[in-house]
């Protein structure tokens, strides 16, 4: 008992003198006040730790956090999958755009409930191409491998799940 009590003693000290040291080092300013809240709150768990056990009591935070009830919001989940694709979808056109492909869509097929999207395939619409002055090629060969590997720089996919509807 007096060896857990000078324990806690210490404990409360040795945070003490590293919090005064730690406020000593820091400059003034925003940061500073944040660092002096997290190390008072260092201060306090530190000082009621043992109390549980001079009860006779253990602390189980088993009960606090019930993780059971934690569930996934799948709108939640399907919204930010949606926006992450549109925005993708976005970004690609843009770039096979620059490079001299115009009218050029990009239709994405992925799992959208799904937490890590995985990109299933990925058609591209070549009905409507128009192939300007800028562009590099003008063979439709060329012009599929360069739009291959503008997809690939922006999402992790097969060359053979890129499909190609002309």
């Amino acid at each position: 008992m007096l060896n857990d009590l000078s324990t806690w003693i210490i404990s409360i000290a040795g945070v003490i003198c590293l919090s005064v040291i730690v406020e000593l080092v820091l400059p003034e300013g925003q940061m500073n006040k944040y660092i002096k809240g997290t190390f008072s709150f260092i201060i306090i768990f530190v000082i009621i730790m043992p109390i549980p056990s001079l009860l006779g009591k253990e602390l189980d935070f088993s009960n606090i956090f019930d993780y059971e009830e934690i569930q996934v919001d799948e709108d939640y989940i399907y919204q930010l999958n949606l926006d992450k694709i549109n925005s993708i979808k976005y970004e690609i056109e843009e770039d096979i755009q620059k490079h001299g492909y115009l009218n050029v869509s990009i239709y994405i097929s992925c799992d959208i409930f799904d937490n890590a999207m995985q990109f299933k395939s990925i058609l591209v619409d070549l009905t409507n191409l128009v192939i300007s002055e800028n562009a590099e090629h003008n063979n439709i060969t060329k012009i599929k491998q360069d739009i291959t590997a503008i997809i690939c720089s922006y999402v992790t996919i097969d060359e053979e799940a890129i499909l190609y509807d002309r």
